[in-house]
């Protein structure tokens, strides 16, 4: 159920990008449609997007590498951007990065080249808003689990997630918020079949 009034509705389509400004005080809710789908993330002030999300800012001021109810995510001005205020999943990752074609490649072998991937839906949402490759920070993974070995090494494995889960993002100051709906296929980040994500952003009162 969504708290207040409902101002904007949308669903993504599987590996597609988007953007959309949130007001302070607002809530971005992301769902996972149809479950097991990463949904990679940015934000930054709208009034200055030099102020952007900053993964060591927000890892070090709650002193845990993954996000959850009560998380703060923030800029590296270390001011807060948003905070999780509802969360049905309960594993998110901010340590695993955004695909890339080049990445692909280096993981995966060089016939994957070709595919679409994150940092290609990022930069041409971040377009729409003036910005480009430069302005791209380590991202947020919603909904992708990446467990971390007692040795220190990180994996992508089979998500927690299912059809329905959500999270809720209260904007602590006018944001931009920035979405790749991950469109990977080599790992199991999306169980190997990329799908749809929904967004609703609803105002208080």
């Amino acid at each position: 159920m969504i708290a207040g009034k409902v101002v904007y509705d949308f669903t993504i389509p599987a590996r597609a990008p988007w953007s959309h400004r949130v007001k302070k005080g607002q809530t971005l809710r992301i769902i996972d449609v149809e479950g097991n789908q990463a949904v990679d993330f940015l934000v930054y002030s709208a009034a200055d997007p030099s102020e952007r999300y900053s993964s060591c800012e927000t890892v070090v001021a709650q002193k845990n590498i993954f996000l959850d109810t009560g998380t703060t995510l923030y800029s590296n001005e270390g001011n807060p951007l948003m905070t999780i205020t509802a969360d049905t999943c309960g594993r998110h990752d901010t340590s695993g990065g955004a695909c890339s074609c080049e990445s692909n490649t280096l993981r995966y072998g060089h016939h994957t080249k070709h595919q679409h991937a994150c940092v290609e839906n990022f930069l041409f949402a971040l377009s729409e808003h003036g910005l480009g490759k430069r302005d791209m920070v380590s991202n947020i993974n919603w909904f992708m689990n990446v467990p971390v070995e007692a040795d220190g090494a990180l994996g992508i494995v089979d998500g927690i997630s299912a059809p329905g889960k959500y999270l809720d993002l209260k904007a602590e100051m006018d944001v931009i918020a920035v979405i790749s709906n991950c469109p990977q296929i080599n790992n199991p980040c999306n169980g190997f079949n990329p799908t749809p994500a929904r967004v609703i952003i609803s105002s208080e009162g």
